[in-house]
């Protein structure tokens, strides 16, 4: 290729997008397939998303009314070999059932090569998890209308057609404030989102909002004179940054407002009861009159590398936040905790090389804090979804009638038999034929019903191949038991 002439190589590199184009429809036509052949069976719920709304969990279908149900457990193996999470192997069955049984228009224009399969996925993805839910006639009128334009439409005008075809089809209840003649009100785009799993290598994450006007305004008031306060005060940061600082002073002092009215009621209450008023103190509550409590409610779990030097402890310059996965500078965490109204928390080092173990079936606090800091995420091929908020799991299954029958312990609840696993990963190794072991610390092997393999640690995921590649020099595996 480095021969080619300059119109030769464009032709190429054309073609390369062809085949790209041509090979994306064609995984959404055998993910639709894998679908086919694995409906909900009796020990397995159907597959869907589990959305939080509201502060709760809510469960939404992986595809729209008049798609086939598809058992939750064979997500999981999709994904796997196509080296994604079980979530995004969810999305892509989900778009794929959708264009084929509700977007007929737009997934023939797929597979003819007008309509680029992420585009197409694009107008899937809306439609899947419109509020309110389109039937089979709205989303046949969404269809119509992007089909006339080959998919060439934007979030924008996608977000108009649904809020056209909710009003046509009278699928959202009448607003009385709304204007009758703009559909656009029917489906209201006021929201306030912070994509806490996407953390920037400079310790910050992307909020967005969509305000009424009179919010919007009343809030960029508050930054404008908040940034400006801090100027006075002696910031020599940027406007934007200032203006990002006072959006988050704004969030603390409404929190340190919040607990002070409730430790002052609490003290009212001590006061109105007790004979003698030298008996109510702010110890009574933790509120202190003279000044409000710690405001910040996020927790943050940080880990650096400590070194004594005489009896100074010296922390390393870079360490790693578990919020987000990221690597986090010493010194951004000094100006977080630079705040009077900040709570430190230091815990003792906890020896990740050490066996613990209990001879009772629940795992104590310390064992779980090793497990977790060890595997760091839960450790299914591909699984991101932070240790943290994972079940614990026997890896060999306890047997709790071992002991009352004289027999010995199979699955003891120790440091080399517990792993992190995620609360579906965690149903899916209890009730399907997916098996793994520990071969190292922090290191498990997978082998999933269809007999793949993958090798999980704190690193990542791989694939286990006997006839693959030999390892890259200078990266040897980890050695197998």
């Amino acid at each position: 290729m480095q021969d080619l002439a300059a119109s030769d190589l464009l032709a190429a590199i054309r073609d390369r997008r062809r085949d790209e184009e041509r090979a994306a429809a064609d995984q959404l036509v055998l993910a639709a397939q894998w679908a086919d052949l694995h409906p909900p069976e009796s020990i397995h719920d159907a597959a869907v998303f589990s959305i939080p709304a509201g502060g709760r969990e809510h469960e939404e279908p992986i595809a729209g009314e008049g798609c086939p149900l598809v058992a939750e457990f064979c997500v999981a193996e999709l994904g796997s070999v196509l080296g994604v999470s079980t979530t995004a192997a969810k999305k892509l069955i989900g778009h794929a059932l959708e264009l084929r049984h509700r977007l007929p228009r737009l997934w023939a224009q797929v597979h003819a090569g007008a309509v680029p399969a992420w585009r197409a996925r694009a107008v899937a993805e809306t439609t899947i998890h419109s509020t309110p839910a389109l039937t089979r006639e709205a989303v046949g009128f969404v269809d119509v209308q992007v089909a006339a334009v080959a998919g060439k439409v934007g979030p924008a005008q996608l977000d108009r057609l649904v809020a056209e075809a909710i009003k046509r089809y009278d699928l959202a209840e009448p607003d009385p404030t709304a204007d009758p003649e703009d559909g656009w009100l029917y489906v209201d785009p006021r929201h306030a989102s912070i994509d806490t799993q996407d953390v920037h290598y400079a310790g910050t994450m992307r909020m967005e909002a969509e305000l009424g006007i009179a919010d919007a305004l009343d809030v960029d008031r508050a930054l404008a004179h908040g940034a400006a306060t801090l100027k006075a005060l002696g910031s020599t940061e940027s406007l934007n940054v200032r203006r990002a600082k006072a959006l988050g002073d704004l969030a603390r002092t409404q929190t340190a407002l919040d607990l002070h009215t409730q430790g002052t009621g609490t003290a009212a209450k001590t006061t109105d009861t007790s004979t003698d008023p030298d008996t109510s103190t702010d110890s009574d509550t933790g509120a202190d009159p003279q000044r409000l409590p710690a405001a910040r409610e996020v927790v943050l779990h940080v880990h650096f590398d400590a070194n004594l030097d005489g009896l100074l402890t010296v922390f390393g310059p870079t360490g790693r936040l578990e919020e987000g996965q990221r690597l986090v500078l010493l010194d951004q965490i000094k100006s977080w905790c630079a705040d009077s109204r900040t709570k430190v928390t230091i815990k003792p080092v906890i020896d990740l090389n050490a066996d613990l173990s209990t001879p009772a079936y629940a795992v104590p606090d310390k064992l779980r804090e090793q497990v977790i800091l060890r595997d760091r995420t839960c450790v299914f091929p591909w699984c991101t979804r932070p240790a943290r908020r994972a079940d614990i799991d026997h890896v060999i299954p306890h047997d709790p009638d071992a002991e009352a029958e004289g027999r010995p312990q199979p699955g003891p609840t120790a440091t080399w038999n517990l792993a992190c696993l995620c609360r579906f990963h965690h149903r899916l190794k209890t009730h399907s034929a997916w098996r793994y072991e520990m071969v190292a610390p922090g290191v498990f092997e997978w082998t999933s019903p269809h007999g793949h393999g993958y090798r999980r640690d704190h690193t990542g995921t791989e694939r286990i191949d006997p006839t693959g590649p030999p390892d890259p020099p200078g990266i040897p595996r980890p050695r197998r038991r």
